[in-house]
């Protein structure tokens, strides 16, 4: 593969909460030949005001990138862009790298990665973690699956997005990474509400409490940043629910097929199918604190 330079030919395809500000970083560091594709073209209008080239579909814009970035929403997502018509792999090029930073099956990432090759190309699995927030201050957490070489030449690139990047293993590797990550922010996540309803409740002062508690032992990420939000009854998405239920439901399938038990996972994940019927599915999963009040008869 060549050097990568400010006029590598990059693609982008998934223009969502995460993947718009993922894709501006790299414009705004000065790549300069950068062609998008997103299924609604108005979630692309502020990149393409930046003079990225717009591509009616996944395959145009394969046919123009070096390196191919997609972040899409479900698995079938995943599946359509690739192997569809119209698909990256009706347009892809000897040599082009591509990576998948949705979350999926970790067997679909080990499926791209083999008609990659198949077709004289790359790929990487690069989930991340850090919602809105991480996206746009590039502090994503990036978990990477594929060849380590691979990972090494789009270095450049994915240190725009991430401050943490992590090479974990063969392809599928990454995405079984995010699955670990899942499951560890579904328990933070119903701890965290719990303890908000908690000091309501008692009538303490939840910005009072988080101050304490927040440098303590229970500080985390969930805290310091979606806490706040569930104080202000703020439930805009950093990450949507119905993609976390995805997540989850990724997760859980994969023990069923290594024959573990999780159940906090699954008790969580029911609690958000809960959040879901309350028509709250395109909240951010802070929400979960509105399934739990509506328990308490809040």
């Amino acid at each position: 593969m060549k050097e990568i330079t400010k006029s590598t030919r990059i693609g982008w395809i998934g223009t969502g909460v995460m993947g718009a500000s993922m894709c501006d970083r790299i414009v705004s560091a000065g790549y300069q030949n950068v062609s998008i594709y997103t299924r609604t073209k108005s979630k692309a209008t502020a990149l393409i005001e930046k003079g990225c080239r717009w591509c009616s579909t996944p395959s145009e814009v394969t046919q123009n990138s070096d390196i191919l970035f997609t972040i899409v929403g479900y698995p079938e997502d995943v599946e359509a862009v690739y192997f569809g018509k119209d698909g990256i792999f009706e347009g892809i090029q000897d040599h082009t790298l591509l990576i998948d930073m949705t979350t999926t099956r970790p067997s679909l990432a080990k499926k791209i990665y083999d008609a990659a090759v198949r077709k004289n190309a790359s790929s990487i699995d690069a989930p991340v973690s850090g919602g809105d927030v991480g996206a746009r201050n590039g502090g994503l957490s990036i978990m990477t699956g594929g060849l380590e070489d691979d990972i090494t030449y789009a270095m450049p690139l994915l240190s725009i997005m991430g401050k943490n990047i992590v090479y974990q293993g063969v392809a599928g590797s990454g995405q079984h990474t995010k699955m670990c990550n899942q499951i560890a922010i579904a328990g933070t996540m119903i701890g965290v509400c719990e303890s908000l309803l908690y000091a309501h409740k008692s009538g303490l002062d939840a910005t009072t409490v988080l101050q304490s508690i927040g440098g303590g032992a229970a500080a985390c990420w969930t805290l310091d940043n979606l806490a706040p939000r569930i104080i202000d009854r703020n439930f805009d998405p950093g990450f949507y629910v119905e993609h976390f239920v995805k997540d989850m439901e990724i997760a859980l399938d994969a023990c069923r097929e290594m024959n573990i038990s999780l159940p906090g996972l699954a008790l969580v994940h029911q609690l958000y199918r809960a959040v879901m019927a309350q028509g709250h599915g395109r909240k951010g999963t802070q929400a979960l604190s509105l399934a739990l009040e509506g328990m308490s008869g809040m």
